[in-house]
């Protein structure tokens, strides 16, 4: 049997060597005590930095210039033509994984490379088809981070049908056939979380604690994830929708009340000239929500127009492997 890691590289040339020499150390136990193979695939996500350098090198020498001796996994890595994003780079990895059982992990080491054993024991049960990682702290990680990604995991289950669990990671274990379902969803705005929600299959779920990184620092900008939070809710929800139809709807009724109240005491009372201040402010509060209204909607358009244009996830520059010669190429 053959186990594939996927992990993507962004602007990680410190932790390459790091994660490298991690994943090396628990793939070679699982190979002495499970006889189980593996490949790790590295996807370089576009770095400006020296990431690709380092795949190369270590694609050249697995070995860390004799650093590592006994069992090796095959590494194989792919890097882009430029930077696709997370979710690009995690199915390039998914469409070159060849295992009978895929995981997925970042680059940082926040996923503990030992759980892989933990997953590997439970999918071997026969008792799920998925092995996934949670969070149940968030030590080490900014206030406003901590704060703002509760918030994201309650809006997810208040607004989707698709369950995503408070502190879960991307980082899992999963049988081919969840592997080929993930794959055979076909939209270009992808979130990965979502995804593997959406798709089912029987999940087991291992609980740890928060790691820090072990080198470097996170590409993820705090805009960045709340860009990444949007795609989440707008892909696998349309009650934004229903709520912006709502709230047109509870404001049209609420001037048509207050049409009917301006005519009933122009009658009674006559038409005084006041309320200046009052009106100004209704025009913009509702010019607000239009705006809003307006956005919600530009957001799901704006998905269709991907989707409809039909460009391709990611474009590959560059392909190599530890067992293989280098060759460019596209796709």
């Amino acid at each position: 049997m053959l186990l594939s890691i996927v992990v993507p590289c962004y602007n990680e040339q410190e932790m390459v060597p790091l994660l490298w020499r991690a994943l090396t150390g628990a793939l070679a136990s699982l190979h002495d005590e499970q006889g189980l193979d593996s490949e790790v695939i590295l996807v370089d996500d576009g770095s400006s930095d020296a990431t690709l350098s380092e795949l190369r090198g270590l694609a050249a020498d697995p070995t860390c210039q004799g650093e590592l001796s006994g069992y090796l996994p095959v590494l194989r890595y792919r890097s882009f033509s430029r930077n696709f994003g997370k979710e690009a780079a995690l199915s390039a990895g998914l469409m070159a994984a060849a295992g009978d059982l895929v995981a997925v992990m970042d680059a940082d080491l926040q996923d503990p490379p030992e759980l892989l054993a933990q997953m590997y024991e439970k999918l071997k049960a026969g008792t799920c088809d998925v092995v996934a990682a949670r969070r149940v702290t968030r030590e080490g990680e900014p206030p406003i981070r901590s704060v703002f990604a509760r918030l994201f995991y309650r809006l997810m289950g208040d607004l989707s049908k698709t369950e995503v669990v408070d502190g879960a990671r991307d980082f899992r274990m999963m049988t081919r056939r969840v592997v080929d379902a993930v794959l055979s969803l076909p939209e270009r705005s992808r979130f990965s979380k979502g995804i593997f929600s959406w798709v089912g299959f029987r999940t087991e779920w291992i609980e740890y604690r928060n790691v820090e990184r072990a080198a470097g620092e996170t590409s993820w900008s705090f805009w960045g994830l709340v860009r990444y939070s949007i795609e989440g809710i707008v892909s696998f929800s349309i009650k934004p929708l229903h709520l912006a139809s709502g709230v047109g709807l509870t404001m049209s009724l609420l001037a048509l009340v207050a049409i009917v109240v301006i005519i009933v005491r122009t009658l009674a009372f006559g038409d005084p000239v006041a309320g200046w201040p009052s009106l100004a402010c209704l025009v913009t509060l509702v010019g607000g929500i239009t705006l809003l209204s307006t956005g919600i909607l530009g957001e799901y358009l704006a998905r269709v127009y991907l989707e409809v244009k039909q460009r391709p996830l990611f474009l590959v520059a560059e392909e190599g492997s530890s067992q293989e010669p280098e060759n460019d190429g596209a796709a």
